[in-house]
């Protein structure tokens, strides 16, 4: 019998791709044998990242992309079509937030910021919509293709603080759901679309909310981990054996599904 999770020679284009969790990705999958597109605003760090992945036998690219600027994403696509003469799989990894997006303890929603609100909204929903609009032509053309939109822990339960983040992934959750339907019933059931939902995973972005500068955890973490039945975060390569199914024939019959990687977090209650 073949091997279901054989992903060999699938060319997959990661937005997003030089971030903490996106460059780990990146290297897993190229490790199994993909050819890896990464698309990011950070050149230098992007141009390591794939020295890299190339050094151990890889086959990757780096290419300087926008998610908020179609223009620059067809250029991307036809640059990636021209290094990789195809594309198979597309990871919306971009995204991100901002401080005004959020409500610390001693605001209110009042005080919230409508610019840094619609800002991380364009990140996260325009930022995931318009890559999808772009690549899924390319994507089509496949006997078979595969789309991973990146969700959170905060489109599943409203978390204090982030409110501008959790609508925008909550959106990113229900367009995920709609494209699935969508291009499997317009381009067929070759083309699936899928999300994975993190749990809670320390990176650059969030460091200072989760630690003290001594690398204690904060209050804030101690809530989290308190309704963590795991009693820990995530490490980055808990995600990559999700994703691996998601983008492999292992995972052929399942599409607009969103798949929870939380150490139990959404699963609890007390």
């Amino acid at each position: 019998m073949d091997n279901l999770f054989n992903i060999t020679g699938k060319v997959v284009v990661i937005t997003g791709g030089s971030g903490v969790l996106g460059k780990g990705i990146g290297a897993y999958l190229s490790a199994q044998g993909a050819k890896i597109a990464i698309l990011d605003r950070n050149e230098e760090v992007g141009q390591k990242q794939i020295e890299a992945m190339n050094a151990k036998g890889g086959d990757a690219a780096f290419f300087l992309s926008d998610v908020m600027n179609q223009e620059i994403l067809e250029q991307n696509k036809a640059a990636i079509l021209a290094r990789f003469g195809q594309i198979d799989v597309l990871l919306n990894a971009a995204g991100g937030n901002m401080p005004g997006a959020t409500i610390p303890p001693d605001k209110t929603f009042l005080d919230l910021n409508i610019d840094d609100f619609k800002k991380v909204v364009d990140l996260n929903l325009f930022g995931t919509v318009l890559p999808t609009k772009v690549f899924v032509p390319e994507l089509a053309k496949q006997k078979k293709a595969s789309i991973v939109n990146f969700s959170s822990e905060s489109a599943l339960r409203p978390l204090t603080r982030v409110v501008g983040y959790g609508c925008a992934k909550a959106a990113v959750t229900n367009f995920t759901k709609y494209m699935a339907a969508e291009l499997a019933q317009k381009f067929g059931a070759h083309l699936r679309v899928n999300a994975i939902a993190p749990g809670f995973f320390i990176t650059e972005q969030n460091r200072d909310l989760l630690l003290n500068a001594d690398g204690s955890h904060t209050e804030r973490s101690k809530t989290i981990l308190a309704h963590t039945p795991f009693g820990r975060f995530g490490e980055a390569d808990e995600l990559y054996g999700t994703i691996h199914y998601l983008i492999s024939d292992a995972s052929s019959f399942v599409t607009g599904t969103v798949a929870v990687v939380d150490g139990g977090f959404d699963a609890f209650s007390i």
